[in-house]
């Protein structure tokens, strides 16, 4: 393959989330590179149980956008992709696959994410940039309804993508005392997350001018319902049933 890429490591590292995007299309055979990485993704038990959907429909984007709170780079983004866990395929193999239990839920979700952060790595190390849309589940049954998605599928997450118009500074960290565990769970030292909201407050100071800190992000998504309406679009969809 002629096309040339940044090293793994140094995208990795690089990662910030792009929402203002140029003109400049996304070239086919860049686009088609993307999917072939998305595909050699680790998957579960070889299930490959997630579809793409790129969504080209300016009607669909638009709609896909109403559901995402009204975010603009949905319907502004040269591609946008939409990443479905996909059971369909299996039953039409096997009309009597046991996919409405929890772990087959767990396992399309997996399987989900690792291609999907597949395909925004190697976008970075192209020179591209995105950002995922997981608001799309404020109304995920008319992202369902829009895109015909049947039984044993779901809209998990959406990926603007195009190239940067904006250069924004990448966004700190959990640091790896944190993160990373040895043997056993600890609870993390106090004085880390200190440090760490210190760094976070400078970084938002800096982009918003608002002194916010990990705190703020969590209280922002885990100190209400947290989208209560999923459950039920599951169940109706045929997962996590038991």
């Amino acid at each position: 393959m002629s096309i040339k890429s940044l090293p793994a490591l140094e995208t990795a590292l690089a990662h910030r989330s792009i929402r203002k995007f140029s003109d400049k299309p996304v070239p086919p055979e860049t686009l088609a590179a993307l999917m072939d990485a998305g595909r050699m993704a680790s998957t579960s038990n070889h299930l490959q149980c997630v579809s793409v959907i790129r969504i080209t429909d300016a009607a669909i984007r638009a709609g896909i956008r109403r559901a995402a709170s009204d975010m603009a780079y949905v319907t502004e983004c040269p591609e946008f992709l939409l990443f479905c866990v996909d059971f369909h395929k299996h039953h039409l193999l096997l009309p009597e696959a046991q996919t409405d239990w929890a772990e087959a839920l767990l396992i399309g979700a997996v399987d989900t994410g690792i291609m999907a952060q597949n395909v925004l790595l190697v976008a970075e190390s192209l020179g591209l940039g995105g950002v995922y849309i997981g608001a799309l589940r404020n109304d995920i049954a008319a992202v369902a309804e829009l895109v015909g998605l049947p039984a044993h599928c779901l809209p998990l997450v959406g990926l603007c993508l195009g190239y940067p118009a904006q250069d924004p500074p990448v966004k700190p960290r959990l640091p790896q005392e944190v993160v990373l565990h040895e043997n056993r769970y600890r609870d993390p030292d106090p004085q880390a997350f200190a440090v760490y909201d210190e760094e976070l407050r400078a970084y938002y100071t800096a982009r918003t001018g608002e002194a916010r800190d990990w705190l703020d992000a969590v209280q922002n998504t885990l100190d209400q319902p947290l989208r209560p309406h999923v459950l039920a679009f599951l169940q109706a969809q045929g997962f996590i049933r038991r």
